[in-house]
């Protein structure tokens, strides 16, 4: 055989680690690092909307044509990420019908199935709508767990040889006369910078795309934009409901989990390390969506949160730009045919539904730049997880485990779901909201594509702390199971740092039962855990206020407000 390429790819979303697995899989020396965990950026701070296109499908329909392709693509090779739910694009009295039946006509130009549904059929399928819904038409929607997506993706560009060091911010890249030639590196564990070499590096740092550039004097402009999302204890419906208006953001509800995402906001911003979630951001989210689901009026807000997402802003007129997709969907910069320096080609763009076929158009791109042709795999291989339908109920009874329990394994591990939750040893349930037990946890603490102190990857991979408590009742667990093989002092910290990443969430949701919860979280660590702090640099406008209560809103049978 012949010298094999190494290639370097910098950003561990979904686009990175789709970059990885492609090139992987063509036989290239892959190594991907990442500043923090895998989803750390936009990836990890999506709505779960899976989309098929319909959003595009009047004003992009080639762009609506990949994503509606993508969509079915991700439910066969990722069956264990994806829920099928369908959605409804709905129509209010007094919305726009003209630009209802331009959407609708541009969604069946690209291949779905738009019927118009009554007013009267629209109730039979979600009850819990508004009465003033006057009309809808399905399209083939689906949900999407973005972390498990992306570490399974991880896991395969793994298996295919590909290293994958999360934790392990880029300090500089490597030039050597007009060539990229690898990426200096600082790893966690404090030992100092090292130097990677590569015969070429992919740059799909996302929203930091352009500081990684910057490192090598060149110039990316990335604008970024503000994606502002409110998770909600219950869903009011079975199905994604969009509200079919002219109006920009703020009108998709998601069921995910047992729960519902509302999203998204949209607004530019500067800097992708500033949280910038307002409390403008819950109000009309919570209050615009309430007018299609009323019922959101009265559920309980657990969380808000904000995604930035990135996209090239070119602000030379004579930039050079390979543009992948249709419509300018994600941008290709091949910093040789642009900057006259070779080995380093930045994207930016892109979303998780396309994430795979821009993964493609990049690995391509690399290939042509080696003179090397070889076939794209993505399409067709399962990730781990999906090579076969998981277990059976009958099967997975040999566990012990109560049914919801197995449910909730099965669903998120797939097909590995026997070879994690078997064991002969106790496998108590240690994230009682999520129903995850011990071996999931051990599972995700081994997992060689996450740092073994950091207790946010194994939320990413089990979801043990994103329940209705936002981890106050399972964080100290999950802790536990690093002891003994980890220092006191790090599990303090990994405990430290998991709590304060549930606390960045709910600090702009705190009225009502979800002020209760969040005392009951403090009294419990404070008393139980004596992890009572003083915050005495503590910003109060941070905080949401909440809504405005009146006499009205007391509960009758006591204790306070309404939830």
């Amino acid at each position: 055989m012949g010298y094999t390429p190494h290639i370097l790819v910098v950003g561990g979303g979904a686009t990175g680690t789709g970059v990885a697995r492609d090139l992987a899989m063509r036989g290239f020396e892959v190594t991907l690092v990442e500043r923090g965990k895998l989803t750390d950026g936009a990836t990890g701070r999506m709505d779960g909307l899976l989309h098929s296109g319909a959003r595009y499908a009047n004003t992009d329909p080639a762009a609506a044509r990949e994503c509606l392709a993508e969509r079915r693509t991700l439910e066969a090779i990722a069956a264990h990420c994806v829920v099928d739910t369908g959605g409804l694009f709905v129509s209010l009295e007094g919305d726009d019908e003209e630009y209802f039946e331009r959407t609708r006509a541009g969604c069946e130009d690209v291949g779905m199935d738009a019927r118009v549904l009554s007013g009267e059929e629209v109730e039979d399928l979600e009850p819990s709508l508004t009465p003033e819904v006057d009309r809808a038409f399905r399209v083939p929607d689906a949900t999407v767990d973005p972390f498990r997506l992306t570490v399974a993706t991880a896991r395969s560009a793994r298996n295919y040889g590909a290293t994958v060091e999360t934790h392990t911010p880029v300090t500089d890249l490597l030039v050597e006369n007009d060539a990229v030639a690898g990426v200096e590196v600082a790893p966690r564990d404090g030992t100092g910078t090292r130097e990677l070499d590569a015969d070429y590096v992919v740059n799909a740092a996302g929203a930091w795309a352009g500081d990684l550039a910057g490192m090598a004097g060149l110039d990316v402009p990335v604008g970024l934009s503000k994606a502002g999302m409110v998770v909600v204890s219950e869903s009011p419906t079975d199905r994604v409901v969009s509200r079919c208006c002219s109006q920009q953001g703020g009108n998709t509800i998601v069921p995910y989990a047992g729960r519902c995402i509302l999203g998204t906001t949209g607004d530019d911003v500067d800097d992708p390390d500033v949280e910038t979630q307002a409390q403008h951001d819950v109000d009309r989210l919570v209050d615009g969506l309430a007018a299609v689901a009323p019922e959101l009026g009265n559920q309980r807000p657990i969380r808000a949160y904000c995604g930035v997402q990135p996209y090239h802003n070119p602000q030379q007129p004579d930039a050079r730009t390979d543009t992948g997709g249709a419509t300018g969907s994600f941008s290709l910069i091949d910093h040789e045919e642009r900057d006259d320096t070779w080995g380093l080609t930045t994207v930016v763009g892109g979303t998780v539904t396309t994430h795979r076929l821009v993964a493609e158009a990049v690995a391509d791109h690399v290939c042509a730049k080696f003179g090397i042709d070889r076939a794209c795999l993505t399409a067709t291989e399962p990730l781990p997880g999906s090579e076969r339908e998981a277990d059976t109920e009958d099967k997975m009874e040999q566990f012990g485990l109560a049914s919801a329990v197995v449910e909730a394994g099965r669903d998120r591990l797939g097909s590995r779901a026997s070879e994690v939750l078997e064991t002969s040893e106790p496998n108590p349930v240690l994230c009682d909201c999520e129903n995850v037990t011990r071996t999931e946890v051990r599972d995700a603490l081994d997992d060689e594509t996450a740092a073994r102190t950091d207790l946010d990857e194994v939320r990413i991979r089990t979801r043990a702390g994103m329940g209705t408590c936002q981890g106050g009742r399972c964080c100290h667990a999950l802790a536990s199971e690093l002891y003994p093989t980890e220092p006191i002092e790090a599990i303090d910290g990994a405990l430290d740092d998991l709590c304060e990443a549930r606390w960045s969430g709910q600090r702009h949701v705190l009225w009502g039962e979800q002020l209760a919860q969040a005392m009951r979280n403090y009294n419990r660590h404070a008393r139980a855990l004596n992890r009572g702090r003083e915050h005495l640099d503590l910003d109060l406008s941070a905080f949401d206020s909440g809504p405005e209560w009146d006499e009205d809103d007391l509960n009758p049978r006591g204790g306070g407000f309404r939830p």
